[in-house]
């Protein structure tokens, strides 16, 4: 059922994105029935070499998730895609990530992130571009809710990314100042209700869990960041488990003056091992 559904899914997207790309930013549109509303929109940015006359090149895939209220079109209205997928020779993979913080919601059967993410999204990436289609050139990186959801997929999924990195990420969600904002309570339950639940969907609660030298790990934070307390105890329990990593405080806030400052230093940490 699984392959037929998949091989549905090719055929739909070769349909929907004849000769895809056309240009070295485009979208894509995947049918879903793990998200609603379906499809999910996806921003894809490719090496200008992706596009010469002639190239058969394959390349390393860095998906990069938007924050909570943002969508898949952030990165690109902040930044110049293009630029940054020629210069480390990648293909950047923007999808909508909605409110859905990339769990798949125990309470919301209408989002199930991280399935479409790993199920369907990055088969159908690797089916519709030339990806270098294993671990060792995927990477995966976001802010804010995006960051939070970068780690917690790579720490999930070893076997599909080998790189992850976060900027101002929302790491741990068990804090008060989480319970009744960001429509946490939507897709978790209320926290009063359901205090194991909160704590086994955040990032600090996979960090036990991690095998030392597995995944290569970037983590960046604002100083004057409303997670800043979140990021230093999610840099110390790593440290603190031997888990190697790289962790940069600078000043900055929770905005896309300091995201903008970021990205390009997360994009170099991934560039040198891709």
């Amino acid at each position: 059922m699984k392959k037929s559904f998949l091989s549905l899914l090719s055929l739909l997207l070769a349909i929907s994105a004849y000769a895809f790309p056309s240009a070295q930013v485009d979208t894509l549109s995947i049918v879903t029935g793990k998200v609603s509303p379906s499809p999910v929109r996806v921003t894809v940015a490719v090496p200008e070499s992706y596009l010469a006359e002639g190239d058969t090149a394959t390349y390393p895939v860095v998906y990069l998730l938007n924050g909570y209220s943002g969508d898949y079109r952030d990165y690109a209205a902040h930044m110049r895609l293009d630029d940054l997928a020629t210069l480390h020779n990648v293909i950047i993979v923007c999808p909508d990530g909605r409110d859905s913080w990339y769990w798949d919601s125990p309470v919301d059967k209408g989002m199930q992130m991280e399935s479409f993410t790993v199920d369907e999204l990055v088969p159908a990436v690797d089916t519709e571009l030339r990806t270098r289609p294993d671990r060792d050139h995927r990477a995966i990186a976001g802010l804010s809710m995006g960051g939070h959801g970068a780690l917690w997929l790579a720490m999930r999924h070893g076997d599909i990314w080998g790189k992850a990195g976060s900027m101002s990420g929302g790491v741990d969600i068990t804090p008060a100042k989480f319970h009744k904002r960001w429509k946490m309570a939507k897709r978790l339950g209320s926290y009063a209700s359901n205090p194991s639940r909160w704590r086994g969907h955040t990032v600090m609660s996979l960090v036990p869990t991690l095998e030392p030298d597995k995944l290569d790990i970037i983590i960046m934070c604002g100083e004057s960041d409303i997670f800043i307390n979140e990021n230093n105890e999610l840099d110390r329990r790593l440290t603190e488990h031997g888990i190697d990593h790289r962790y940069i405080t600078a000043p900055g806030d929770h905005s896309w003056g300091y995201w903008k400052s970021a990205l390009p230093v997360i994009l170099e940490f991934f560039s040198h091992n891709l």
